[in-house]
């Protein structure tokens, strides 16, 4: 915390909403201040807000999160324009100015989207601006949502190259048990952000407010981790905690990552949440991609599942199903089909044509 240059917070909608009671004006200007803190000691700051489906409810006299999409997304325009000014009026009241942004999954799988929201961004960034970002929930579907804001802050961290990504959450940070149920379950302090026995010990779902829960912070510190950035996973009521963090002080957990950042463009193709199609390859194009990072020829494709088109991102699984690499496609599903198991020397005779003799160039691949 202390040497990043780029952080992204993320607050969660049990403490954005005082436990769904509605915004949380103080906790808002708690947190703008610290924020004020934090850019006066020089650093990018990006706020991921949970709240609006939330405070929509209470507007609306919703005791229950509903199920149906249409009341979620009349909740969350309701509950938007609440947060919104919220927030407006928190960083005004410091001298700072707010911008509010509001993705779906289909602007992050989208290249061209993709370059327009980290451009948008950072120049947000440049102008000393903070911006605001929530899920565009009153027209997002199953098919194009984030899931939660633990993913989205991870898929933000990643677009913008940050530093950390701090989960506010209504817990102290990550127990070795769930501290409601195992009293003799204790604070992890420090862990590998890819530690594999994390996920066992973050338990199950969130609250009946929001949709998380530790266990979608794990996820997404390993997420985070992947393009080199590191997580903490801290209580929001902690008093100037956004502070003691950037002070130095070890507040929470922190789950640090192994990892270099990824280029750019393989963050985009590892950050893809809904794909439209996999190839699973036999053992011996598995070992090659793993070992030698290579380029993935027809010959070793064994199966092609998917309707996917010429640049589409797709995984590549080994023969166990275990997702290996996902890249740029060169070809369509149906002449993927046509061509696999066969010499790329083949493809022109198959197919009339020859775009590439790969399927998925090295270049155009991450190797997870």
């Amino acid at each position: 915390m202390q040497a990043a240059r780029r952080i992204i917070i993320k607050v969660g909608s049990s403490l954005v909403t005082n436990e769904g009671r509605g915004v949380d004006l103080e906790a808002v200007s708690r947190w703008a201040g610290q924020i004020a803190g934090l850019r006066a000691a020089g650093k990018d700051v990006i706020l991921v807000s949970s709240g609006a489906i939330a405070e929509g409810m209470r507007r609306l006299g919703w005791s229950q999160r509903p199920r149906e999409m249409h009341q979620l997304q009349a909740a969350a325009a309701v509950g938007q324009m609440g947060l919104a000014q919220a927030y407006e009026t928190a960083f005004r009241q410091r001298g700072m100015v707010a911008a509010q942004v509001l993705l779906t999954h289909a602007d992050l799988a989208d290249r061209q989207r993709y370059l327009n929201a980290r451009t948008t961004l950072l120049t947000l960034l440049e102008q000393g601006v903070v911006p605001v970002i929530n899920e565009n929930d009153t027209v997002v579907t199953d098919e194009i949502k984030f899931g939660d804001n633990d993913t989205l802050g991870a898929l933000v961290t990643n677009l913008v190259e940050g530093d950390v990504l701090i989960i506010l959450t209504d817990q102290s940070g990550l127990y070795s048990a769930d501290p409601r149920k195992h009293a003799d379950a204790t604070l992890i302090a420090q862990a590998d952000a890819e530690d594999a026995t994390l996920q066992a010990m973050a338990g199950g779902a969130g609250t009946g407010i929001g949709t998380g829960g530790m266990a979608t912070k794990v996820t997404a510190a390993r997420r985070a981790a992947r393009s080199g950035a590191h997580t903490v996973i801290a209580s929001g009521r902690e008093p100037d905690v956004l502070i003691r963090l950037a002070q130095g002080e070890i507040v929470g957990t922190q789950l640090l990552a192994g990892h270099a950042k990824l280029a750019a463009r393989k963050q985009w193709m590892a950050d893809h949440l809904q794909l439209r199609g996999w190839v699973r390859v036999d053992d011996g194009a598995a070992r090659r991609l793993r070992a030698q990072g290579a380029s993935l020829l027809p010959v070793g494709v064994v199966e092609v599942q998917g309707d996917f088109e010429r640049g589409d991102v797709i995984a590549v699984q080994d023969s166990g199903g275990a997702e290996i690499a996902r890249g740029l496609s060169n070809y369509a599903a149906s002449q993927a089909r046509r061509i696999m198991r066969r010499p790329s020397s083949d493809i022109e005779a198959i197919l009339g044509f020859s775009e590439e003799p790969e399927l998925i160039h090295r270049d155009n691949m991450v190797f997870l």
